[in-house]
């Protein structure tokens, strides 16, 4: 049953000081991925050898600092990984890897064998804070789950000491931090960190999961705000988070929880992660890029990414996926179109600094996108759409009150068939309709000549021989089609331009007419402008149907 009355509302954090709304963001956080760990083990079907290594070079190429690489107390695949790293010298000297290990002797003990030989390393452990979990499934009251996390600090710093030759940092993460009451999680981490000693230089990171999100991200900010202001060693403390996206807002809830105070971010690359997945590294990090913010990632390769991160865990990811999706650069809108045109000339011709282009948060082009896909049509899309397409693919421009002509044209056609249209489909429409001349009606040759400000002209038109007169050659011609075929002949718009550059450059004629009362357009190519303009005239009057050319064309 569908009813809202069986769950309670978030209870907001008593924070009216709160100082997290009047922050922003001027540098990049510390970076962790959990991709190879938390993205691993939320798979149908996990990483092989062969992918976990291929996904750790790309998270090195990327420029990650720190790396969760598994959880080798809790799996022997992990662990087998995590000593092929080390044994094979694959981590650069500038990479720290991370495992994850529960708050149990044994397991913290398999962990650091795992490590052994790595120059770096964090030793992350944890153990389950939440309410619930210590009401409904540990049963014990709060100082019980104290004495867990206390003990397991104790392991984490005595076994450290047989490793002498890594330099170890330790993390702590009550579990469920997000359904822990605040007082009762900073009292844990107050116990650990006393347990760690940072005062005496060694680095602790305390880590705070939305393990599942289950607030606003404000309320989030807040309890992450009044964690930093309580804990007592706050200033030796690096503060992680480890946000999901069970409300669809891990990456506000992670932004925000900067505000209030965090200096690290856990997260996978797409959002790979138990449920709905894990916050985006990629989306925060491309949204500081589009505030001017070096993100200290290498993401200018958004292909490479995807086709990494798709064959690594088989899931596809979203076309609307943000930044990064197959649509995100994609407009079918027709208004939108002619804006991105527009907006795109304005930016060049302008030579602007910085980019400020309509519907395009960043440049395409920064992150391995191409501009090709901006513009794509469909029965949503408008006459600038096509007019972009023709002119981006094909280079052929065309003038403005051509465009809806050609546009009718295309959305006739889009709308019988229900889908998108293809640049080429497009060009073999803009022939047929404007461009292609029936035999009749080809301009085979022209004699022109001067006379009384007049120019006398002969035209051999098909298997015709016409003759006429006017102030210039498509007047003349005008003149003999109306007086071979007794009808009357009036000119709209005419626009004529070069193709290319150079003496040996062809010519373009546009060309709106019409024949006794009704519009008619065609666009021909020549080797002068004389002979395009007059063909051009010739293709729209051989569409025009009129009944004086019934039976003589």
């Amino acid at each position: 049953m569908f009813d809202h009355r069986k769950y309670v509302p978030f209870a907001p954090i008593a924070l009216a000081d709160r100082t997290w709304p009047d922050q922003t963001m001027t540098s990049a956080p510390t970076w962790c991925s959990v991709d190879l760990r938390d993205g691993n083990q939320a798979l149908v079907n996990p990483m092989d050898v062969e992918q976990k290594t291929r996904m750790f070079d790309l998270l090195v190429r990327l420029g990650f600092k720190e790396i969760e690489v598994g959880f080798p107390s809790a799996s022997q695949p992990d662990f087998d990984f995590v000593r092929k790293l080390i044994t094979e010298n694959r981590v650069p000297d500038d990479v720290t890897l991370q495992v994850l290990t529960q708050a149990r002797k044994e397991l913290i003990e398999r962990s650091y064998e795992s490590l052994q030989g790595a120059k770096r390393a964090i030793i992350h452990v944890y153990n389950s804070t939440s309410t619930v979990q210590r009401e409904q499934v540990f049963k014990l009251p709060p100082e019980g789950i104290v004495d867990i996390a206390v003990q397991g600090a104790k392991w984490v710093h005595e076994i450290a000491m047989r490793y002498p030759n890594t330099e170890w940092v330790f993390q702590y993460s009550p579990e469920s931090f997000t359904g822990t009451e605040l007082d009762c999680a900073i009292e844990v981490c107050d116990a650990v960190i006393a347990q760690w000693q940072p005062e005496l230089g060694r680095q602790v990171i305390i880590n705070l999961p939305a393990t599942v999100e289950m607030s606003t991200p404000n309320v989030f900010a807040d309890q992450i705000e009044y964690f930093c202001r309580h804990l007592a060693q706050r200033e030796q403390v690096v503060i992680s988070l480890h946000t999901h996206n069970d409300r669809g807002c891990g990456v506000a809830a992670a932004e925000l929880g900067i505000f209030a105070g965090a200096d690290r971010i856990e997260g996978t690359l797409l959002g790979n992660g138990e449920r709905t997945g894990n916050m985006d590294i990629i989306t925060m990090a491309m949204n500081l890029y589009s505030q001017g913010i070096d993100p200290q990632l290498d993401l200018s390769n958004i292909i490479d990414i995807i086709e990494v991160v798709e064959s690594c865990t088989d899931i596809a990811i979203a076309p609307r996926h943000p930044w990064a999706g197959e649509l995100v650069y994609t407009a079918f809108s027709g208004s939108h179109q002619d804006a991105i045109r527009k907006s795109m000339q304005y930016h060049k011709d302008q030579q602007q600094a910085h980019w400020n282009v309509a519907y395009l948060p960043i440049d395409p082009r920064d992150i391995g996108r191409q501009y090709e896909a901006v513009v794509r049509i469909n029965s949503q899309s408008g006459k600038g759409g096509v007019a972009l397409v023709l002119e981006r693919d094909y280079g052929i421009e065309l003038p403005k009150w051509l465009h809806r002509h050609l546009s009718a044209i295309v959305q006739s056609a889009v709308e019988d068939s229900g889908m998108e249209i293809s640049p080429s489909n497009i060009k073999d429409l803009f022939e047929r309709y404007f461009i292609q001349v029936d035999s009749h009606w080809q301009l085979n040759n022209y004699q022109l000549s001067h006379s009384d400000h007049q120019v006398q002209a002969q035209f051999m038109i098909g298997d015709k021989v016409l003759d006429g007169q006017g102030a210039g050659a498509l007047e003349a011609l005008c003149s003999a089609l109306n007086q071979r075929f007794d009808c009357v002949i009036e000119i709209g718009h005419f626009d004529q331009h070069a193709l290319g550059e150079g003496t040996d450059a062809k010519a373009q004629a546009c060309i709106q007419m019409g024949v006794d009362g009704s519009d008619y357009c065609a666009v021909a190519i020549a080797e002068d402008s004389t002979a395009a303009a007059l063909q051009a005239l010739l293709t729209a009057f051989g569409r025009s149907g009129t009944k004086a050319l019934k039976g003589v064309a």
